[in-house]
């Protein structure tokens, strides 16, 4: 006789969107502790002057310290590259430890070479405090998370399944804006679409919360929580059953017409190295590279 199915948990999630980058950045919070995760943070950065500003984080250090939480992930869905994580620091502030999927290291040799960071730059993940593979499990407090690796947007994409919650980065957006480009580096619309299909395969109640919005057309307001079911439903690219075939011919002719997110360079070099800058240089200033006619 089979066992009855353990009832999930639910997460408590307080979400903070910076509409600079669209940038969905999320405090899971265990109701039963103080124990908290948080997902995808974001530094503030100015390309025209090259500063940064930390108001994004701050609001979440702000929210944290308030509520007297205690974080112990900063988790990252993938290296981003269309803001700067703000992960050290959080991390510096309030503690807590960095994660990301295991393939960094394919990032890291990919982009390690476009920007030639040379053999200084470790390609090892070391910079991270947790390397999540497939099927890997963490706690926040009494939630259990799980790891799924959902490549095709990048190589090392995560979905973090935090009880009844999904956090998918950048995998799928809502259902009326469709899913993730895939003609980065390392990317792949076939990859993606199979990833889409293992988070389908979760309960239809699942919730799920988007890495970005961009408010499709027709819709007023930013929205970043939508369902399982919802997805499998509704969404406008891979929805109501969308063969492999329809979705890659779709993403790879989608994909030609967008140009590079404004902020692909810095993040780039920075989220790579899980939120820190590039060494200071002799005169002890720090400089991002732009690569002509490479990405």
């Amino acid at each position: 006789m089979n066992a009855p199915a353990t009832a999930h948990q639910t997460c408590d999630v307080t979400v903070f969107f910076d509409e600079a980058t669209n940038t969905v950045s999320m405090v899971v919070r265990d109701p039963a502790s103080s124990a908290c995760a948080i997902v995808d943070s974001v530094l503030d950065f100015d390309y025209a002057s090259g500063r940064t500003d930390t108001r994004s984080a701050d609001r979440i250090i702000d929210h944290v310290r308030a509520e007297g939480l205690d974080p112990v992930w900063i988790l990252e869905t993938h290296v981003h590259a269309d803001h700067l994580s703000a992960a050290p620091y959080i991390q510096e502030r309030i503690g807590g430890k960095i994660g990301i999927g295991a393939n960094i290291t394919v990032v890291q040799d990919t982009f390690g070479k476009i920007f030639n960071e040379g053999t200084e730059f470790q390609r090892d993940g070391s910079q991270f405090d947790r390397l999540f593979s497939d099927g890997d499990t963490f706690e926040i407090g009494a939630l259990r998370g799980r790891v799924m690796h959902t490549p095709g947007h990048t190589p090392a994409c995560l979905t973090y399944v935090i009880e009844d919650c999904a956090f998918v980065g950048d995998t799928l957006f809502m259902p009326d804006f469709g899913t993730a480009r895939c003609d980065f580096p390392g990317g792949s619309a076939a990859d993606l679409y199979n990833s889409i299909q293992r988070i389908l395969a979760l309960p239809d109640d699942t919730r799920i919360f988007v890495g970005h919005d961009y408010k499709a057309p027709g819709r007023d307001a930013y929205a970043w929580e939508t369902t399982v079911g919802e997805q499998k439903a509704l969404n406008v690219h891979v929805g109501a059953g969308k063969p492999i075939e329809d979705f890659v011919s779709m993403r790879t002719a989608r994909d030609k017409t967008l140009g590079m997110p404004r902020l692909i360079i810095p993040s780039l070099q920075v989220n790579m190295r899980a939120g820190q800058m590039p060494p200071a240089e002799d005169n002890e200033t720090v400089y991002l590279k732009v690569p002509v006619n490479r990405l």
